[in-house]
């Protein structure tokens, strides 16, 4: 697949490339770490990175400002994102070929190419394979802004190597990346350094979680609850792993309320909780999913669900 890929790739003077909605490490370091490497390898292309900032993740860099006109005949290439409703800027429809390249269920198997691999840590990973196929067979190069971002997707979601999707693979990847010029010290402060309103939050969660006798855990961050801290609802997806070191924890829930909708971010160390999320009109991992609530009475219908899971 990757051959017909790149084939594919260099049929095209334009290419656009898409991730998903509420973007983590892996969504930018998937999307920018191949902008950057396709840049690199074919400069005469035009190589956009669509999708609004989030600006918690400045310290990884910036999506393009990508026009209507700018998908007339262009090859869209969507990473990291599961289902067409997660993609982020519903324009990539507009292009001409849709390439999908993913580490999550196949469950929406869209796109007129896919490589799409469960197997895989991350969705830069499969960008580490696509470059390694390219310089076998077309000499392609990595410049070091590529390996930086492919990096921090994997760290991110690998949870610095200690989820189960990391696999011997992963490390080889991780250690071929390392080798490139960046300070790893100021990628991982980045990524991990949180300021004291955070950390404030994050003792307000410790404080006030529920854990039942399954072993599911849920805690509810209210618009009042933010706006007490001073924190985005985007911020507080630094602290959705806050809950992981608890014993005898088997699976959480973390409620975010905003003006229309409700968050819901699950985490697990064992039991798995896609299913549960797909329920909800979400998806992800078996271990890390999301979806939305619109009412608290439906977040109560999550806290039900993931008890039946955790008591199974």
């Amino acid at each position: 697949m990757y051959s017909q890929i790149i084939d594919t790739i260099k049929e095209y003077e334009t290419i656009i490339i898409h991730r998903h909605v509420r973007p983590d490490p892996d969504a930018y370091g998937s999307q920018l770490g191949l902008k950057y490497l396709l840049q690199h390898n074919f400069p005469e292309k035009r190589i956009l990175a669509a999708g609004e900032h989030d600006f918690t993740l400045d310290f990884l860099d910036f999506p393009d400002q990508v026009e209507d006109g700018d998908f007339d005949g262009a090859l869209v290439i969507v990473t990291d994102t599961a289902n067409t409703e997660r993609v982020d800027d519903q324009r990539y429809q507009n292009g001409e070929k849709i390439i999908k390249i993913d580490h999550h269920p196949n469950d929406d198997a869209y796109g007129d190419l896919l490589q799409v691999d469960t197997n895989a840590s991350s969705a830069s990973e499969l960008i580490y394979e696509l470059f390694t196929y390219g310089q076998e067979q077309e000499n392609w190069e990595m410049p070091d802004m590529a390996a930086r971002l492919l990096y921090a997707g994997i760290i991110g979601d690998t949870g610095r190597f200690l989820f189960p999707s990391t696999t011997e693979k992963t490390f080889k990847i991780a250690g071929e990346l390392i080798k490139y010029n960046f300070s790893r010290d100021e990628l991982h402060n980045g990524m991990y350094e949180m300021e004291r309103k955070l950390l404030h939050l994050q003792g307000y969660i410790y404080q006030n979680f529920v854990m039942n006798e399954s072993g599911a855990a849920y805690v509810k961050i209210t618009k009042d609850v933010l706006k007490d801290f001073d924190v985005t609802a985007s911020e507080t997806s630094l602290l959705v792993g806050s809950l992981g070191n608890v014993k005898g924890l088997k699976a959480w829930v973390m409620f975010i309320e905003e003006d229309a909708e409700i968050r819901v971010r699950l985490r697990s160390k064992g039991p798995v909780i896609n299913g549960l999320a797909k329920e909800f009109g979400g998806g992800g991992h078996p271990m890390a999913s999301g979806a939305t609530a619109y009412s608290w009475e439906e977040a109560e219908q999550v806290i039900e669900r993931l008890t039946k899971i955790c008591a199974s």
